[in-house]
């Protein structure tokens, strides 16, 4: 992947107001597009916009659908909707490429922008590197009777309700499960709990008044507390947690109990395997090493990409395998739909609980989780791990000491200045005694003095 100016790993992502998270750019980046997926239509330019609940997408809708416009190209406006949505009707509405504005799990005073083209998948590099080409040209706007034009889709939500649905076996329902639906007041507010409620489940709803500032505030995947509660206080047979834009998904058993997402992927897996229907799984570099092992227990493989769904899916399509996704929630069904799908997945897990009579709490003992242990260490400017001796002596040290009962990984974050010092165990002492000891020499090594 060459250089990029303003795409990374996954869209562009910052806070609302410094640039490239302005009105101006997000004008000049929808016009951009516009041009670049112009050049690539014959026939009718479309392109669909989605977005979450943060204050700020009114503003940045506004600015995309003005850019689009003056590019020619028409544009259809769902309003918020989960990312995934956006990828599902990207391609029933035939459209040349979904836009998303959003910041996923972050904060309302941050903002982004992810594109899917028009097969429901991320962009590939060349159509991201043309677009940031546009960007460095003046716009220039089409003739009037060029002009796009703007419309609403009233319906969205109702197809993407119906598309999740469509995606259990025919007769399956969830009767007589009592669920609680945290939405993170976030895109999945009135989608998932009407999923849920449609398929037959008893569902308390929470996190579901969005008021453009609350989204993922002590609520949804990344912050389970208040479900925990819940599930218990309700007496509830689990709760599921979604993340703001709906791309991931946490659940809760009935003892309150958090489940992550490398826990689900191996219930779901598990549960194709003893129906014939799981080829491999691939994880990435931080999936729990529990969850390889209790894998290559059941004969099932197991792949490894670097972090990021975007890595998963692409390792997905070249082994032609239907299963992946990230301990943060990020499943990827790939049989059923092109991204990771928070509520897609759910159902995927609800549909194993049902199948075989059990209930979440056991099928999750079935996976041995290991202590896994994060520190992330600080860092000034540009600094290499691999160019410093010192913090490669720590970790040959630190795999000597684990040998075959755990692993250390060292990773500089894509999207803040820290190295990521990730060690796991059998032993919870022993894990984090060495990730203590490791991220100790790398900030030693980083030259920087974080006691301030």
């Amino acid at each position: 992947m060459t250089d990029r100016k303003f795409f990374g790993t996954d869209g562009i992502r910052g806070r609302v107001g410094t640039k490239p998270i302005t009105a101006d750019f997000m004008l000049k980046l929808g016009w951009a597009a516009g041009k670049v997926f112009s050049e690539r239509s014959d026939g009718r330019k479309l392109i669909i916009v989605g977005k979450d609940t943060r204050v700020s997408g009114y503003m940045f809708e506004s600015a995309f659908q003005s850019g689009l416009i003056a590019a020619g190209v028409d544009v259809a406006l769902l309003g918020p909707m989960p990312t995934p949505a956006i990828a599902y009707l990207t391609r029933t509405f035939r459209a040349q490429a979904g836009i998303v504005i959003s910041a996923s799990h972050n904060p309302f005073y941050d903002n982004g922008v992810k594109f899917f083209g028009a097969d429901g998948f991320k962009l590939p590099d060349e159509i991201e590197e043309a677009i940031e080409a546009y960007l460095e040209k003046p716009l220039i706007t089409e003739d009037s009777s060029k002009l796009g034009k703007a419309f609403r889709v009233e319906d969205a939500a109702g197809r993407y309700i119906e598309f999740c649905k469509g995606t259990l076996p025919s007769g399956s329902n969830l009767q007589g499960l009592k669920i609680v639906v945290d939405c993170a007041n976030g895109a999945t507010y009135t989608t998932a709990p009407s999923v849920f409620r449609e398929l037959g489940a008893i569902v308390i709803e929470i996190a579901v008044e969005p008021d453009g500032f609350n989204i993922n505030q002590d609520c949804g995947s990344t912050q389970p507390a208040i479900l925990q509660n819940a599930v218990l206080k309700q007496e509830a047979d689990m709760g599921i947690a979604f993340d703001g834009d709906g791309d991931r998904v946490m659940f809760v058993d009935h003892k309150g109990e958090l489940i992550d997402g490398d826990e689900l992927i191996f219930v779901i897996a598990k549960h194709r395997h003893q129906n014939g229907g799981c080829s491999g799984v691939v994880g990435t570099l931080m999936s729990n090493l529990g969850m390889e092992n209790s894998l290559m227990d059941l004969e099932i493989p197991f792949a490894r990409t670097q972090v990021g769904d975007r890595h998963v899916i692409e390792a997905l399509r070249q082994r032609k395998w239907q299963l992946g996704g990230e301990g943060s929630g990020h499943i990827i069904c790939s049989n059923l739909t092109t991204t990771g799908d928070g509520v897609v997945a759910a159902l995927q897990v609800l549909y194993a609980i049902r199948e075989t009579n059990t209930s979440l709490n056991v099928l999750k003992k079935e996976m041995h989780k290991y202590p896994q242990y994060m520190i992330n260490v600080p860092i000034g400017g540009k600094f290499s791990l691999k160019n410093c001796p010192a913090i490669q002596e720590a970790v040959l040290l630190a795999e000597s000491e684990l040998k075959d009962c755990g692993r250390i990984l060292l990773r500089p974050s894509g999207t803040e200045p820290v190295v990521r010092v990730m060690v796991e165990a059998e032993d919870a002492e022993l894990a984090n005694r060495v990730a203590l000891r490791v991220a100790g020499v790398v900030e030693a090594e980083a030259g920087v003095d974080f006691s301030r």
